[in-house]
């Protein structure tokens, strides 16, 4: 069997890579959807179709494909990724300050069928400067990013965190190793 990642996400493929895998990458076309009140069933339903789009564009049937998707709550709202630099700095000064919750979803597609499930970590800001937040949205870091930030840039540093650092910056790999191992 052979891995696919369902994912254009450079910070997916460097977690891939680091836990050691041997993929391929194929974008999906699937268009996410969005349950304003359910952030789980969001990056659920976001990550069965990624990796089913992509099963159903193969070839063969050899593959594990693995979709994942990544969303931010704050105060029960979900925060995609930003639509502007305006929107970024918006998102941004509401997380000063604040504990939000970062939600991926995740599902590895065969032939058999599709596993799927996701992990939740907690994450808080200090209240940051209004000229870091410029800075960081004038650096562009922010803009492919639920929240609209990456915690492996370093630029935004968190106050702290809960659960797992791979799951905030969009892999659970833990989570994901062993069933995927299994399948492999």
């Amino acid at each position: 069997m052979r891995l696919v990642l369902a994912s254009a996400s450079p910070r997916r493929r460097e977690i891939l890579l680091k836990a050691g895998y041997d993929f391929s990458v194929e974008k999906s076309d699937f268009k996410e959807v969005l349950y304003p009140k359910d952030p789980i069933a969001t990056v659920l339903c976001n990550a069965v179709g990624k990796a089913e789009d992509v099963f159903g564009k193969l070839k063969d049937n050899a593959a594990v494909v693995l979709g994942a998707d990544t969303v931010v709550v704050l105060g029960g709202k979900i925060i995609g990724k930003p639509k502007d630099e305006n929107d970024a700095i918006k998102t941004l000064s509401s997380l000063s300050g604040n504990t939000h919750t970062v939600y991926t979803g995740f599902a590895l597609t065969t032939e058999k069928g599709t596993v799927k499930d996701y992990a939740e970590s907690k994450v808080t800001f200090p209240v940051l400067k209004k000229e870091t937040i410029k800075a960081y949205v004038e650096s562009g870091k922010p803009m492919d990013k639920a929240g609209s930030y990456g915690l492996q840039d370093g630029f935004i540093k968190i106050e702290s965190f809960t659960g797992s650092k791979e799951n905030i910056i969009g892999l659970p790999i833990e989570k994901i190793k062993p069933l995927l191992d299994a399948l492999l």
